[in-house]
């Protein structure tokens, strides 16, 4: 690969995906799409260029898929879920015991595990919930991994990464040697398939935003454009959750960290302009009937 390719492909990732890769990052480069060049019928990376360059659409977006970090697994890091349970949750039931509604997106949701635990979580409040609408949305830039998502089957590997026996024993179906999420657990959860770098506004208000893990890849300038635009998407009184590596402090005064609990963030007071709650087209069943409460 020569240095002119690298820059092109650095220039593509960047300005459709948003992955700002340094200058030393070539082997992550080869190791992913050397195969997908293969697969494209082509002998190496530089061939590679040639044929996007050439104006292939469908082969761009799959360099994109391959260079997408997608790793994920249930429960990770724990803390956000400590925050959702013992924090998130109950100040939104008193919060929104008047309208009895709960709006959660999931950014950057990849194959499904951050959404499904989150799900697991509200159905283990059991009858605390009963009545309430309770919407999940998952979004990521890959169709690929929102399909996994959607199927919500997962390997034994993949299980065994943060699921309690409990969890998996209660809400998973073995089949074969793979295991499927119950039905009532994936019900839970809406998909859509969506770039972070382009308008988000069609989605609506959420009281509780998780984007974990995906902004550490942006230049500091995408991230500074990327939170505003989520200040505009969260309740006035609601959540942002960020990975354990990403923060909020010198890249906007739109959100303030949470006292004590670490990559747990609120709007800041001060700002203005928040939009009113706007559901998605397809509204979702009261959490009793999804959940078999």
């Amino acid at each position: 690969m020569t240095p002119p390719d690298y820059e092109y492909l650095r220039k593509l990732l960047k300005d459709q995906s948003g992955l700002d890769l340094s200058a030393d990052k070539q082997y992550l480069i080869e190791s992913r799409l050397l195969p997908l060049a293969r697969k494209a019928g082509v002998p190496g990376i530089s061939e590679l260029v040639q044929k996007l360059k050439s104006g292939a659409a469908a082969l761009a977006a799959q360099v994109v898929e391959a260079m997408t970090t997608n790793e994920t697994f249930f429960f990770r890091d724990k803390i956000p879920f400590d925050h959702f349970r013992e924090v998130i949750m109950p100040e939104l039931l008193r919060a929104r015991a008047g309208r009895k509604s709960i709006r959660i997106w999931c950014a950057a949701g990849s194959t499904g595990q951050e959404p499904y635990s989150l799900a697991m979580c509200l159905k283990e409040m059991g009858a605390a919930l009963n009545g309430w609408r309770v919407e999940i949305l998952a979004t990521d830039l890959s169709q690929e991994v929102l399909e996994k998502s959607r199927a919500g089957i997962y390997s034994q590997f993949e299980v065994q990464r943060g699921l309690a026996i409990q969890m998996l024993v209660k809400y998973f179906k073995q089949i074969g040697e793979l295991w499927q999420i119950n039905p009532d657990i994936r019900a839970m959860v809406q998909h859509r398939q969506l770039n972070l770098l382009h308008d988000f506004s069609g989605l609506g208000v959420f009281d509780v935003i998780f984007c974990r893990n995906v902004l550490i890849y942006f230049d500091q300038e995408t991230k500074m454009t990327i939170f505003n635009r989520l200040a505009k998407a969260v309740e006035a009184d609601g959540f942002l959750v960020l990975g354990a590596a990403e923060t909020v402090v010198g890249l906007t005064d739109a959100f303030k960290p949470f006292p004590e609990r670490r990559g747990l963030y609120r709007p800041n007071e001060q700002r203005a302009g928040f939009a009113k709650f706007r559901p998605l087209e397809a509204a979702a069943p009261k959490f009793s009937a999804i959940a078999g409460l």
